[in-house]
């Protein structure tokens, strides 16, 4: 074999390993499997079979074409198998990538990976997982990293020894292939410094296909941070909007008690019913048709506060949406703030009206009344008054959720009413 081959295969082995790596990064499945903190047998047996598969098709690759050195990564493979599962999954993963060298009469490929299988399984216990997985691919920034800290405060670095032992296990590979021709596979040249480079390329390998998938590591841990922290202010704008609504209603019943004992009963009953759904642990999404169902209790509270002459309700619903995943106690704060801002400062009452319509793959949804509006009165009276923080936490509630997907729009006539307009995608977000 040529140094100039021996040079190449080298550096297309680094750009194998980069692309299996990121090819498998790509799958969905392999990302859960790599990343499970408790793997089952099947767990690690399917994420076996994810690596093996190619990289066994590689060992293949390397017997039958000539010159094409570089597509048996089985070693730096047995290795990562050895830090990821552990020693008795890395060495039935290194038997069956020696089958194709086996059939190519190396008989001491399967002996050699087993072992080489045990003994990365071995190490792994040694080290911790996070070493493993920022174990990098620049060696000589590791050595540097090593003799500063070193120099200054010494201390043990598993890390060096995980470098260190991969090194020593390559020149030990390279050794029983000179002493056995034939019977194993190794990369060989006498010339020393090239021979270095041959020694240093396993934990390059190693490296590079860790770094692959802890960068992907990182960025999910983010993505999921990202997701509690959202799911933390969703909870804290839920938080927000219970007290604000349970002070009204319980106002309206209040104002029953002395007149009408036996509705203020009747309607306690419904409030029972708004405060077991308030108070349970439901979904950050229900369908239209529960959260329709949800409002009716709270609009038949106010139509009895106020009177069925002053206040009526209409709706006009798309049987169509009932059906459509909608973020829960959306409409109710918005009913409340069209019928305390918008009616109950009008003489005569008026008319809340609920629509919803599907429109390709986006619902339209909307709450009108016939109100005063809110261009009779200052903004710093409504903020007084408490007006908008219905409407502001189920915005706010939106852009947590759906972010740009969503629109929110108030429409505001002085003396003829309010109407806001909800527009979501009919499928909720992730669900594709």
């Amino acid at each position: 074999m040529t140094d100039t081959l021996i040079i190449i295969t080298l550096l297309v082995k680094l750009g194998v390993a980069a692309a299996v790596a990121s090819a498998l990064a790509r799958a969905r499945t392999f990302q859960r499997l790599l990343f499970a903190e408790n793997r089952t047998h099947g767990q690690t047996a399917a994420l076996l079979a994810f690596l093996l598969v190619p990289l066994t098709l590689g060992v293949w690759v390397r017997t039958k074409v000539p010159n094409f050195l570089a597509a048996d990564i089985s070693f730096e493979t047995v290795i990562l198998l050895g830090l990821l599962v552990g020693p008795g999954w890395a060495m039935l993963g290194g038997v069956v990538l020696s089958v194709p060298a086996v059939l190519h009469h190396e008989y001491l490929a399967l002996p050699f990976n087993a072992a080489l299988g045990l003994a990365a399984g071995l190490l792994s216990r040694f080290v911790e997982m996070d070493e493993i997985w920022s174990f990098t691919p620049f060696i000589d920034l590791s050595l540097w990293r090593w003799v500063r800290r070193n120099l200054r405060q010494p201390r043990f670095d598993r890390q060096i020894v995980m470098l260190f032992l991969i090194v020593v296990l390559e020149i030990f590979r390279e050794w029983l292939a000179r002493l056995y021709p034939h019977r194993l596979f190794a990369l060989d040249t006498n010339i020393s410094g090239l021979q270095v480079l041959v020694w240093l390329c396993a934990p390059m390998v190693v490296g590079i296909m860790l770094k692959v998938w802890n960068a992907l590591r990182i960025e999910l841990k983010l993505e999921e941070q990202k997701r509690l922290l959202l799911e933390a202010r969703l909870d804290a704008l839920q938080r927000q909007i219970n007290p604000h609504f349970l002070f009204n209603t319980l106002n309206s019943i209040a104002s029953l008690v002395r007149s009408q004992p036996e509705l203020a009963r009747e309607m306690t009953v419904k409030l029972a019913n708004i405060l077991r759904a308030l108070l349970k642990d439901h979904d950050t999404y229900v369908p239209l048709r529960e959260e329709l169902s949800f409002t009716d209790d709270y609009l038949d509270i106010e139509v009895v506060r106020f009177g069925t002459d002053k206040l009526k309700v209409e709706k006009e619903i798309d049987p169509r949406t009932l059906e459509v995943m909608v973020p829960s106690i959306l409409l109710q704060p918005l009913i409340e703030n069209s019928i305390k801002h918008g009616l109950e400062p009008r003489i005569n009452g008026g008319t809340v009206t609920l629509r919803s319509r599907l429109e390709g793959d986006r619902v339209f949804i909307e709450v009108a009344d016939d109100g005063v509006g809110m261009g009779n009165r200052p903004a710093s009276a409504l903020r007084r008054e408490g007006a908008g923080i219905g409407m502001k936490n189920v915005q706010e509630r939106l852009e947590v959720l759906y972010g740009a997907q969503a629109r929110f729009k108030i429409v505001s006539n002085p003396g003829r009413g309010t109407l806001i307009s909800i527009e979501i995608p009919s499928v909720m977000p992730g669900a594709l």
